[in-house]
């Protein structure tokens, strides 16, 4: 028995000396080192780019390395796929800690209105705007909502861009020369356009391709003529519903698509076919022209390496107006307002829009940088087609930093109607008047 006692208290005063060293190591254990917590974060980013998956892994790799934050890109396509997962993904409170709004103006400021994106200004305008003023401003205007819009949402910077696009015409040089033209003389004018048709016609080729089955590449080239036949301010009175659809300018926008129809211009389904399917008609040299956006330099690159083509604007019709392009923010990334990880979401895109992030993303994907110092650290490393998109920015204009959308249901009638205008259903007339019946239907709406 005392040897019993001998040993239980010889093992309790050696626990005792061992207790202060055992409550140290309990408690460093708890605690956990800076670089253990920060190894837990994981910020997840939802995005429909394709093309861009291999370099966002890349870049997900690289900032994991500098911080021990994991960032995991999750692709969804195609785009209308993506869209359908966000829309529900909000409803039902899963959105990510980042994630993009793809649709109009006014989708983008639902989002807000719903308190799922967050207001991106302080961070934008700190230390001196050091942020904000590293971008274009027609990126970072498409992400902007100015005082007193009227969507209603509180003014600020909602969105980061991540590059910059313009919509423009391409043509194959190798089909300009077997068509008896000067490659390096595209056409300028409306009508020099038009007379190319006959020619497409009698070489059994090809003309325009483009994803008019998809209506907003419809409604962006109809937007650019509307410009330059009208003027931008012409163009704003008609949606505030000042001028309507039926007036003779309108009427020699949809009479455009008529005209290129039955000059031979137009791809035979055009108004059916997806921007995917034109894109592999124009990288196989199965058409003279297309109308695309500047991503099309990295799919045609995969597509077909040696295609010979240019980008130029839209050949214009009268020289009373500039001819305008859709351009700005290609893609934009917002931040989840309701994520727990939103402070150091934005720190990684604050990371991902410096300079040397944005060189290799244009280098990797041939897209143009949201970042203007980045442009011209690229100016002789990206395709000279690309330059080509890239110069013609100072032209570009978009819906979304117009201050005042359209109403959808007229969108959408406007689009159908210049479809049934190439298939010959219609005529600019009739759709003109059609246009803008819906067009005061939904006025009455909003004024009862």
């Amino acid at each position: 028995m005392l040897n019993f006692y001998v040993t239980f208290l010889y093992k309790k005063m050696r626990y005792l000396k061992l207790l202060p060293g055992l409550l140290v190591t309990v408690l460093l254990c708890g605690c956990g080192s800076p670089g253990e917590k920060r190894s837990e974060i994981n910020i997840v980013i939802w995005h429909w780019m394709t093309d861009r998956e291999p370099a966002f892994q890349e870049l997900a790799s690289r900032y994991f390395k500098k911080t021990k934050i994991k960032i995991s890109f999750e692709l969804y396509a195609p785009s209308d796929a993506y869209s359908q997962k966000v829309r529900a993904a909000a409803q039902g409170g899963t959105l990510p800690e980042i994630f993009g709004v793809l649709g109009e103006k006014r989708d983008f400021a639902s989002f807000i209105k719903a308190g799922h994106i967050l207001n991106l200004t302080s961070y934008m305008e700190k230390d001196n705007a050091k942020w904000r003023n590293s971008f274009f401003l027609n990126a970072l205007a498409i992400n902007e909502f100015f005082p007193d819009n009227v969507y209603g949402v509180e003014a600020g910077i909602y969105g980061v861009p991540i590059d910059i696009m313009t919509i423009q015409m391409l043509y194959n040089k190798d089909l300009f020369q077997k068509l008896g033209l000067n490659p390096e003389q595209p056409p300028v004018t409306f009508e020099e356009f038009l007379r190319i048709g006959e020619k497409i016609k009698t070489a059994n080729l090809q003309g325009l391709v483009s994803g008019w089955g998809e209506l907003w590449m419809i409604d962006c080239l109809a937007n650019n003529y509307a410009f330059n036949i009208m003027g931008k301010d012409k163009v704003l009175a008609t949606i505030r519903g000042e001028i309507p659809y039926t007036d003779p300018d309108w009427i020699k926008v949809f009479s455009l698509f008529k005209q290129m129809q039955e000059a031979g211009i137009l791809v035979d389904g055009i108004v059916t076919m997806i921007n995917k399917t034109a894109e592999q008609l124009f990288a196989n040299e199965k058409a003279v022209f297309a109308f695309n956006g500047s991503w099309c330099v990295n799919v045609y690159k995969g597509m077909n390496p040696n295609l010979n083509y240019a980008a130029i604007p839209p050949p214009k019709v009268t020289d009373k107006y500039p001819m305008a392009i859709w351009g700005g923010a290609g893609s934009s990334f917002m931040v989840n307002a309701r994520s727990k990880n939103k402070e150091e979401a934005v720190r990684f895109l604050q990371w991902l829009t410096q300079p040397e992030q944005q060189v290799y993303l244009a280098e990797a994907t041939n897209n143009l940088p949201a970042n203007k110092e980045s442009l011209e650290r690229i100016c002789n490393k990206i395709p000279k087609v690309l330059e080509q998109f890239a110069d013609d920015i100072d032209i570009a204009t978009h819906p979304n930093i117009w201050g005042i959308s359209e109403f959808s249901a007229v969108i959408e009638a406007f689009d159908k109607g210049i479809q049934s205008i190439i298939i010959g259903e219609k005529s600019p007339e009739q759709v003109a008047q059609e246009v803008q019946r819906i067009k005061e239907r939904e006025l009455a709406k909003i004024r009862k």
